[in-house]
């Protein structure tokens, strides 16, 4: 079976392909490492789900249907993808023990919300702890995914593994580690099922690389 057409190519190591990525990842080669934000599993949402960074997305009525159960299935896939790994969403999901994670404090002390969120990292490092404010994130405009990470968050991840020249975020929303590895310098691939947020991520790549 031949590889599939991506959705966009700069032409310099950042890809793009829109479809399941179930459908996609036996067609590519491996990588350096995974550094992705999958699907959590929010059904318990899907009658109304009203907070702030949700709201303008459907999900006030009717949840979000790509996020309507987590992905499990396909992590012991993935995590085959790459020596190493940076699985947000930590506490979601069944993955190997590892005695490593990393940490996202959003300075937020709203008591109906999460302080912080967690990653999975087979990453041989010490646990550490990124302080971000979720205030400050929700008001960037390049915002446009309901569940984006920070880009501050992605290039720090990144910047444990200088080695890692090659990255995969096979759940790549609206690009959001494609502009991170785009910034630094390295290769990534991204497969996003939605074809409205593959034309937000293209849009964001077709910007000239931020300044470090």
């Amino acid at each position: 079976m031949s590889v599939p057409t991506p959705y966009y190519d700069d032409g310099k190591g950042i890809v793009i392909y829109l479809g399941d990525c179930r459908d996609i990842l036996p067609h590519l080669p491996k990588v350096d490492l995974v550094l992705t934000d999958p699907p959590y599993g929010i059904e318990r949402f899907k009658k109304g789900f009203g907070t702030t960074r949700f709201k303008g997305h459907g999900a006030e009525k009717n949840g979000i249907e790509w996020d309507v159960k987590p992905m499990a299935e396909q992590l012991a896939i993935i995590l085959q993808c790459a020596p190493l790994s940076v699985i947000w969403g930590a506490n979601n999901f069944d993955l190997p023990t590892s005695e490593y994670f990393l940490v996202w404090d959003k300075q937020q002390t709203v008591p109906n919300f999460a302080s912080a969120e967690l990653a999975y990292t087979n990453i041989k490092i010490p646990a550490k702890v990124f302080r971000y404010s979720i205030h400050q994130h929700n008001q960037d405009s390049s915002h446009e995914h309901p569940t984006q990470k920070p880009i501050e968050l992605m290039k720090w991840c990144l910047e444990f593994v200088p080695e890692a020249q090659s990255i995969l975020d096979p759940y790549c929303g609206s690009g959001t580690t494609l502009r991170a590895a785009k910034d630094l310098g390295r290769q990534c691939i991204g497969i996003e099922i939605s074809e409205a947020y593959c034309e937000i991520a293209a849009r964001r790549l077709a910007q000239e690389v931020l300044p470090l």
